[in-house]
């Protein structure tokens, strides 16, 4: 749950602590549930939920970031550099497209099993998905690549 949460939130101390709460959470009502045999799929999804809730007061304190555009990109040498910019791009993307990739590419979900998790029609995780990748694509395409 913490690399999930992690490749939601790009901060690995946020990771943490959203994991730990999603847990706390699910676990205190645990003897609520009425599938208990799909407590991961709870827990999921209660992640995912403190993601998104961690976003929205992150986007209200931060209001005036919003406005300075993050630089672009530099041409990756190492592993470790590609790395860092696919997280960077990543980060960029909303946090719909964002967490539709991680849970398709990262998480190797389905699309009807990411619909779940992200309480949507599974079109619309078709939809996120694929709008996500061509942003991803744009963002990353090296100037002079003929691809």
């Amino acid at each position: 749950m913490v690399r999930l949460a992690y490749l939601v939130t790009g901060d690995a101390n946020v990771a943490e602590d959203l994991a730990q709460d999603a847990f706390v959470r699910v676990a205190g009502r645990f003897a609520h549930l009425r599938d208990r045999e799909r407590f991961h799929f709870y827990l999921r999804r209660t992640l995912f939920n403190l993601c998104k809730n961690h976003f929205r007061r992150r986007d209200t304190e931060r209001a005036f970031l919003r406005s300075q555009s993050p630089p672009e990109p530099s041409l990756p040498h190492s592993a470790a550099d590609t790395r860092d910019v696919l997280r960077t791009a990543l980060l960029r993307l909303p946090e719909r497209q964002r967490a539709a990739i991680v849970l398709r590419y990262f998480e190797d979900l389905s699309v009807e099993n990411a619909a779940r998790v992200l309480g949507c029609p599974p079109g619309t995780v078709k939809a996120l998905t694929s709008r996500g990748m061509e942003a991803l694509r744009a963002s990353l395409q090296v100037e002079g690549d003929p691809r």
